[in-house]
């Protein structure tokens, strides 16, 4: 398998299910965390995920052990003020180079969500920028809620 090649295709039986989390053309699906005997923070908290965006012309996946929960549970905290305040953004900051979420506030409730993702970051960039509005907060913050009670932050935050 060369490094364009992923380890399944875009049609896997992973994906078969509904996303854990979707915001417009952004969805994440978890499958597990990556050492799921693991009790502390660092090693206890890395998710398997496929993240996928699909464009006017083009869908990209990005598929491992990228995803750490005290990324999401950062967002959730920042998705709830994006909402309540209708200002400001909300940034998935991932340790991993591969995924790269932003909500950010417009007027009157619009907002710009952009995503960045990749499967490949030393060769492959890929963004995504969607026009949507504050109606898409609740189900991504029940989504995030739903996958933070799922999986529980493990050990002390350092």
């Amino acid at each position: 398998m060369n490094n364009n090649e992923t380890s399944h295709s875009i049609d896997s039986p992973k994906e078969s299910h509904p996303p854990d989390l979707s915001i417009c053309s952004f969805e994440l699906w978890i499958f597990g965390r990556q050492f799921p005997d693991a009790d502390d923070y660092w090693d206890g908290n890395w998710l398997d995920v496929t993240a996928k965006c699909c464009g006017t012309s083009s869908i990209v996946h990005a598929h491992g052990s990228i995803l750490h929960l005290s990324e999401l549970q950062q967002w959730l905290v920042e998705c709830k003020q994006v909402y309540t305040t209708l200002s400001g953004e909300a940034h998935l900051r991932c340790m991993e180079p591969n995924i790269d979420v932003k909500i950010q506030m417009k007027e009157r409730g619009a907002c710009e969500l952009l995503v960045s993702l990749t499967n490949d970051h030393l060769y492959e960039q890929h963004s995504f920028c969607f026009e949507i509005d504050q109606s898409y907060l609740p189900k991504l913050i029940e989504n995030l809620e739903t996958v933070l009670y799922s999986y529980p932050l493990k050990g002390e935050t350092p």
